[in-house]
């Protein structure tokens, strides 16, 4: 099971689409897929096409992420009423926002990790959508995933949003979770007849190089309406939407590809020591743990800072 989550710090740059774009192109193929819904808006759930009242939720899961508790909160999406395969979700709740401290304790940022040891054999791919913030949710989210995917849109502001989400994922991966990586640049809402999108493509790819996707998802009013009546872009008719399908489905290559050429290697000294520190520390903040990492960092070797 791999774990991918789709963030910004930046709002409105069509994250969510992104992520429900990404698990069409899974559940088309045939992948075993599980979204989880970490937004307090709860737009994924809905997009997936889970309405009701529900006994759990995610904001359940990471308050106590026992067995029964995850699994009543991952609810079968009405997607697969038009594909037979497996595409569920663990539904969103806004009293999630109970749990997005600006200061979780290293137990709290642990949980969804947890509780996703008690399905990791159901499913091949789990997509987590992140709030566009920094704060508990959306570390939780990290340190259960193996790639971030970071959406920008090109503006501005999305630039500035993108430079603070990668110096974010690296302090987290350096103190304490190694595996997790950033998978890319994604930039969404693209329009490519104005001359201001044009520009701020070329300096995100001036700015960051390779870590820029090369897919670029182009904004479309088709996404809009599968999303709102809540189908797969996969299964939406008309050849827009085919089109947009297949530029998810190269992003969708893309981190399958980063995946499995992930290096299979003994942890370094510091990822020892950053073993080390989450067995010991749980009842510290996440900031405070980090800081120390920051502060009592062992000098490496150049063999050991290339992960070799």
């Amino acid at each position: 099971m791999h774990v991918l989550s789709v963030s910004s710090l930046k709002g409105g740059v069509g994250k969510t689409t992104v992520a429900l774009g990404l698990a069409s192109a899974a559940f088309s193929r045939g992948l075993r897929t599980l979204v989880i819904d970490l937004d307090t808006q709860c737009d994924a759930t809905t997009g997936l096409g889970a309405i009701g009242e529900f006994s759990e939720t995610s904001a359940d899961v990471l308050q106590s992420p026992r067995h029964n508790i995850v699994h009543r909160a991952i609810v079968t999406s009405s997607w697969g009423k038009n594909q037979s395969g497996v595409i569920d979700v663990m539904v969103g709740s806004p009293r999630s926002q109970g749990h997005d401290n600006p200061y979780p304790t290293l137990g709290e940022v642990w949980r969804l990790e947890t509780a996703l040891t008690k399905v990791e054999r159901d499913y091949d791919l789990v997509i987590i959508d992140t709030p566009p913030s920094i704060n508990g949710l959306t570390r939780t989210a990290w340190v259960a995933s193996d790639r971030v995917l970071i959406v920008s849109e090109p503006s501005l502001f999305s630039v500035v949003a993108t430079d603070r989400t990668i110096h974010a994922v690296e302090e987290l991966r350096k103190g304490l979770t190694p595996r997790l990586g950033v998978l890319g640049i994604l930039i969404n809402r693209l329009k490519p007849s104005a001359p201001e999108n044009e520009f701020r493509v070329n300096e995100i790819r001036e700015r960051y190089g390779d870590l820029v996707i090369p897919t670029q998802i182009e904004e479309r009013s088709s996404i809009q309406q599968a999303t709102g009546s809540a189908r797969a872009i996969h299964s939406w008719p008309g050849q827009s939407s085919q089109e947009i399908a297949a530029q998810f489905d190269e992003v969708l290559d893309f981190a399958l590809e980063s995946f499995t050429t992930q290096p299979v290697r003994r942890p370094t000294r510091a990822e020892r020591k950053a073993q080390r520190v989450t067995r010991i520390m749980r009842g510290q903040t996440l900031d405070t743990v980090l800081a120390l990492e920051a502060e009592e960092g062992e000098e490496l070797s150049p063999e050991e800072a290339l992960g070799l």
